[in-house]
């Protein structure tokens, strides 16, 4: 033994460890592994979990309690409470329809038709579907359409985890080939945000009305009944949007080297006028004779236009209020149906407004590179230089969490949000248990303390309209 020298020694220790390992008794390997494979924490604070993903995620969402993750090829189902794996099935597609009580997922395979609905915990099929070219996913509502020929579809809408269909609708075509999850309807365009996913709101509540695109017509249908109340073609000069129960006619005329706009609203039930503004570019046009190209930018119920100051406005698309005007050289970040974030002209401030009362109602300083989302629960808010993301109670200002990182804020839920960087995902609850955060109301959205009574949670887009006005009596 005394001539195995240093060498020897490491060699004999090595065969000992391995033989250890084989007969059961210590295996150091599992151990060893993961500690050279440990993730750096990809915030500071830590969250409350960290899991690296098969794949870099194409889409994030918290769907009650669990957070899905569409990835290229598959779906996979996280707990959120500590991220371990539920399920994972191949898919090219998945979305999220329900809120937070009766979440579903909907998952397909590109070029073909049909799709399943899936209980988000267990992975189970709950319903299956074999015809189906497109769908549509709500918080409240999933949509498909099915085609027998191209010029002869079927609007379907179903409660998310309904067995039957709630109404049908006939449609003149939807679009050739299979469109699979979401496709592009006529309504608004949202303002993006860097390092802030473009979904990290969640299934919307599905707005009173929603526009088709058919062989460059616009097919209006009330989401309550199935009726297509509409069947109109634009004019020459024209786009169409349907937004907050309207259908606007937004005209763009080249004139003296200019572009000029109008904006009309007609209520789709009657045909009449209901409001018209000129003179508000609603950005849906290039410099190329005025040729109109893009939805106009808004959200929900409410769009973006900037006056012929040069001042941004918000506008109610239900009766053309002006909602909000910015003052010269104010940036709009972020905007819903209740509230504003803004950037000041000397880019040092954001600034929370209420657009019910047109009113400031917290600031907070900020870098020229600052980006903003709204969403049911949080106003998430990012930074660059230093990094930061930062999640706010959307009236009061009141911070509900705020992280040092350079991951993108992912999903936001009613008492946290997923941030990812790669292939890394990781859950962040709001304060950490600190006192003062509010907690799940009506549906998971966060009640705000609010002693005057003003404050009102996100609006129930479903039968009755954004102002009750499809409802009898109001009601």
């Amino acid at each position: 033994m005394k001539g195995l020298g240093v060498r020897g020694w490491l060699l004999l220790g090595l065969v000992t460890v391995v033989v250890l390992a084989a007969t059961g008794v210590w295996n150091p390997f599992p151990a060893l592994w993961d500690w050279v494979d440990r993730s750096k924490p990809i915030s500071e604070p830590d969250v409350v979990w960290q899991q690296r993903v098969g794949g870099t995620p194409r889409s994030v969402t918290i769907a009650g309690d669990t957070v899905i993750v569409e990835q290229r090829t598959r779906v996979e189902a996280r707990s959120l409470a500590d991220g371990s794996q539920l399920w994972e099935r191949k898919a090219d597609w998945s979305a999220v329809a329900g809120g937070d009580r009766d979440p579903v997922v909907a998952v397909g395979r590109l070029l073909d038709k049909g799709y399943e609905v899936l209980d988000p915990v267990s992975g189970v099929t709950r319903r299956r579907d074999d015809r189906a070219i497109a769908v549509w996913t709500y918080r409240n509502l999933l949509l498909d359409a099915y085609c027998v020929r191209a010029t002869d579809c079927t609007l379907r809408a179903w409660e998310p985890r309904g067995t039957a269909p709630l109404w049908s609708a006939f449609l003149p075509g939807v679009h050739s080939g299979v469109l699979a999850d979401n496709p592009e309807l006529l309504g608004t365009r949202r303002l993006g945000a860097t390092r802030i996913d473009g979904g990290v709101a969640g299934p919307e509540g599905v707005p009173p009305l929603l526009g088709f695109p058919v062989d460059g017509r616009v097919h209006v249908v009330d989401t309550a009944t199935g009726r297509v109340l509409q069947n109109v073609e634009p004019g020459r000069e024209e786009r169409l949007a349907v937004v907050g129960g309207r259908l606007l006619r937004i005209a763009a005329t080249s004139r003296d080297g200019s572009c000029y706009y109008t904006v009309t609203a007609v209520d789709p039930a009657t045909g009449q006028q209901v409001w018209r503004r000129t003179g508000i570019n609603l950005r849906t046009a290039d410099y190329a004779g005025c040729v109109q190209r893009e939805d106009p930018q808004g959200a929900r119920n409410v769009l973006i236009g900037v006056a012929p100051d040069g001042r941004e406005a918000v506008l109610d698309g239900y009766d053309g209020r002006l909602l909000q005007v910015g003052a010269d050289g104010e940036k709009l970040l972020a905007v819903d149906d209740r509230y504003a974030v803004v950037r000041s002209a000397d880019k040092g401030s954001l600034l929370g407004r209420e657009l019910s009362v047109d009113r400031t109602r917290w600031t907070r300083p900020a870098g020229g590179k600052s980006g903003a989302a709204l969403t049911p629960y949080a106003a998430v808010l990012s930074e660059e230089k230093p990094s930061r993301l930062i999640a706010v109670e959307p009236r009061e200002g009141r911070v509900l969490v705020e992280l040092r990182t350079s991951a993108n804020a992912l999903a936001v839920g009613p008492n946290g949000m997923i941030i990812g960087e790669g292939r890394e995902i990781g859950y962040v609850r709001w304060g950490a248990g600190a006192a003062g955060v509010p907690g799940p109301g009506r549906d998971g959205a966060p009640v705000s303390p609010d002693p005057g009574g003003s404050w009102r949670p996100p609006s129930d887009q479903g039968s009755c309209g954004p102002k009750r006005e499809l409802c009898v009596d109001g009601k």
